[in-house]
C-alpha cells in the first residue's frame, strides 16, 4: 500500500485473515439490491463466507430494511423500473442511518438508464464503488464503457479515473482485473492472485461487491476503515478463487469450489495472496 490507513490490524496479510474472522464472528446482515442473473450465487457467497444475505428490492421495503442492515449492496446488472426506485430509496436510507453501502455500476457507459442511475447514486456518497476498468472509467465520465459486462480496458488504464471518482464521491474505488487495484484518493493497493475461471462463471464480480459490503461492516467492529476492509476482501476472494481452481475441472465445479473455499479458508491461505 502506498499510504497509511489507521486500522486495528498490523499488516496486509494478517489483517485480511483477521477481517475474515471478524466477518465470521459478527455475521453482518447485507441488504442486496442486485441483478436477477446472480442473486443465488451472491447469496451463497455471503453465506459461505459467514455473512447473512437479504435480497430486499421492492419500494417501501428497501429503504427501511437498508437503514437497519449492517451494509447495503446496490448492483445495477438488471435495473428494472421498481428496482431502480428501490435502489434510490435504499441508498438514501442507508446514508441517513450511517450504514455503509457499495455501488456496483454493472455495464455502465453505453446503456442509458443504468448509466444515468449510476451517476445519480454515485452522488449519494457510496462507501465503496466496485467495478471493472471500463465501468470505472465510464462512471468517472472518461470513457464509453466496455462490451456489456466485459471490460475493454486494463486496470492500469482506469487508475486516473478511479482517483478522480474517489475524490469526487468520497468512496473507496475498487477496480477488478487480473490484479485488482483499490484506490482511496491518492492511496493505492494492488491485490494479486485469483483465477481466470472467475471470468467464466456468472456473478463472480457481482458477488465480490456484496462481500465487500460485508467486509466493510465487519471492519467497523474491529476499527478497520473501508479502504483496509476492501483490500482484505479482495485478498480473501482471490485466495478462495486460487484454492477453488486447484480442484476444479471447469467453470461449473469451480463455482461450487469457490463456495467451499470461502467456507474453509484460513490465515495461511490468505497469506499466499500478494498485496502491495
Amino acid at each position: 500500500m502506498r499510504c497509511t490507513h489507521q486500522t486495528a490490524v498490523p499488516s496486509a496479510s494478517t489483517g485480511s485473515a483477521a477481517l475474515l474472522e471478524a466477518l465470521r464472528s459478527t455475521g453482518p446482515l447485507v441488504a442486496c439490491i442486485t441483478n436477477s442473473v446472480v442473486t443465488n450465487f451472491t447469496a451463497n457467497v455471503l453465506l459461505a463466507a459467514g455473512a447473512v444475505p437479504a435480497m430486499v428490492d421492492i419500494t417501501g421495503e428497501a429503504g427501511p430494511f437498508a437503514a437497519v442492515a449492517s451494509a447495503l449492496l446496490i448492483n445495477l446488472g438488471t435495473p428494472q423500473p421498481e428496482q431502480r426506485a428501490a435502489a434510490a430509496e435504499a441508498c438514501s436510507a442507508a446514508r441517513a442511518a450511517g450504514v455503509p453501502w457499495v455501488l456496483d455500476p454493472v455495464a455502465v457507459g453505453t446503456l442509458v438508464h443504468r448509466t444515468e442511475l449510476a451517476q445519480r447514486l454515485a452522488e449519494e456518497r457510496p462507501t465503496v464503488i466496485r467495478g471493472n476498468a471500463s465501468e470505472i472509467i465510464a462512471l468517472a465520465g472518461s470513457g464509453a464503457g466496455g462490451r456489456g459486462v466485459e471490460t475493454a480496458d486494463a486496470v492500469d488504464a482506469a487508475l486516473d479515473a478511479a482517483r478522480a471518482l474517489s475524490t469526487r464521491t468520497g468512496a473507496v474505488v475498487a477496480v477488478s482485473g487480473p490484479a485488482d487495484a483499490i484506490v482511496d484518493g491518492e492511496c493505492l493497493a494492488r491485490v494479486g492472485g485469483g483465477s481466470p475461471l472467475l471470468t467464466r462463471v456468472t456473478g463472480g464480480g457481482c458477488a465480490l461487491g456484496a462481500l465487500v459490503a460485508g467486509f466493510v461492516a465487519a471492519g467497523r467492529s474491529v476499527g478497520a476503515d473501508a479502504f483496509t476492509a476492501t483490500v482484505a476482501c479482495h485478498a480473501v476472494y482471490s485466495a478462495a478463487a486460487e484454492l477453488a481452481a486447484e480442484t476444479a475441472s471447469g467453470p461449473g465445479s469451480f463455482q461450487v469450489a469457490v463456495l467451499d473455499a470461502l467456507y474453509s479458508l484460513d490465515a495461511d491461505d490468505v497469506a499466499r495472496i500478494p498485496v502491495s
